[in-house]
């Protein structure tokens, strides 16, 4: 996104939301809007991966004043961010900032204005928040885990041993952030869940577009990791909610294995050859120990992990 004014963030804020047969969670997700954006100018970008269940027809029936993009094919996640990032930047070029969501988010009440306010506030070392991030929630009520650490070696080996949500209170020992009191206070976390995140319009023009080579997970591990390195941090904003239906990944054996597989490509992009080694090593340690459990999805990830070529393979739906 280039910006084309110069006074830049004055404009609305573009919801950016992709889909690829969403048909069944977007009425509730476009009833939810009015309330979450409360506070706000804003406008919507719908990004449509080839749906086949009438998605776009939906979008156009409910929310007739919305923008749609049709990318054509099932182009990946990223692909369908960059789509909606374009669409919005070509009508509004002077965004005040992006918010991107799942279709499956049902934000609380001035949800995203507590968000969109959180960002560029400055930290310590120079850095400002790029990206704000909300309390996500189980339609229960519980809690979700949705702060995430950078991949390590230790932390890979520590989720194989003790458990990722066991070992989540350590640092040292687990890429998810378990511990209640990250989630009481407005915490900076290395990257987090991207069901629902607010982008500044400086963090946007910094990073430029999301990766298309992750078709699916690790895409906002990649870009909250590569915002961090341009000085853009990524912070909870704990007075802002919203529920999360949540996805199939951890029952679907080719989604998890997916999600698996680009974990340690993302690590790979990011480290030499020998640690890449030893993380892919660690990984594959606690994918089979759970497939041992019976574990179908465990078992698909702890195949493709210990396939040579596994990591080269152009990844798809």
């Amino acid at each position: 996104m280039s910006s084309r004014h110069p006074v830049p963030g004055t404009g609305p804020v573009a919801v950016l939301v992709v889909t690829w047969n969403s048909s069944r969670v977007l009425p509730e997700f476009l009833a939810s809007l009015p309330e979450g954006m409360a506070g706000l100018d804003w406008h919507l970008v719908v990004a449509d991966n080839d749906s086949a269940d009438g998605t776009v027809d939906l979008v156009r029936s409910l929310a007739p004043d919305a923008t749609v993009v049709q990318t054509g094919r099932n182009a990946g996640y990223a692909a369908g961010v960059n789509a909606a990032l374009e669409a919005a930047a070509t009508r509004y070029g002077d965004l005040r900032a992006a918010l991107v969501c799942n279709p499956d988010v049902r934000m609380r009440r001035g949800c995203a204005r507590l968000l969109v306010d959180a960002l560029d506030a400055p930290l310590s070392g120079g850095r400002r928040v790029g990206i704000s991030i909300p309390l996500l929630y189980e339609e229960d009520g519980t809690l979700q885990h949705s702060l995430r650490r950078e991949s390590r070696v230790t932390r890979a080996l520590g989720e194989a041993v003790i458990g990722n949500r066991r070992a989540g209170r350590f640092p040292r020992w687990s890429e998810l952030v378990t511990d209640p009191s990250a989630y009481a206070r407005a915490t900076v976390t290395d990257w987090a869940t991207g069901a629902l995140m607010a982008l500044s319009r400086d963090c946007l023009d910094a990073c430029g577009a999301w990766d298309e080579s992750f078709f699916l997970y690790s895409e906002e591990t990649e870009y909250c990791l590569r915002a961090r390195d341009l000085g853009f941090a990524t912070r909870l904003e704990p007075g802002a909610s919203a529920v999360h239906l949540g996805g199939d990944s951890q029952v679907s054996p080719r989604l998890w294995t997916l999600l698996t597989l680009n974990r340690v490509r993302l690590y790979g992009r990011r480290h030499g050859a020998a640690a890449t080694a030893a993380f892919r090593a660690a990984v594959l340690l606690r994918e089979t120990s759970r497939a041992a459990l019976g574990r179908p999805a465990n078992r698909a990830a702890a195949l493709a992990l210990a396939s040579p070529s596994a990591l080269h393979a152009t990844p798809g739906p």
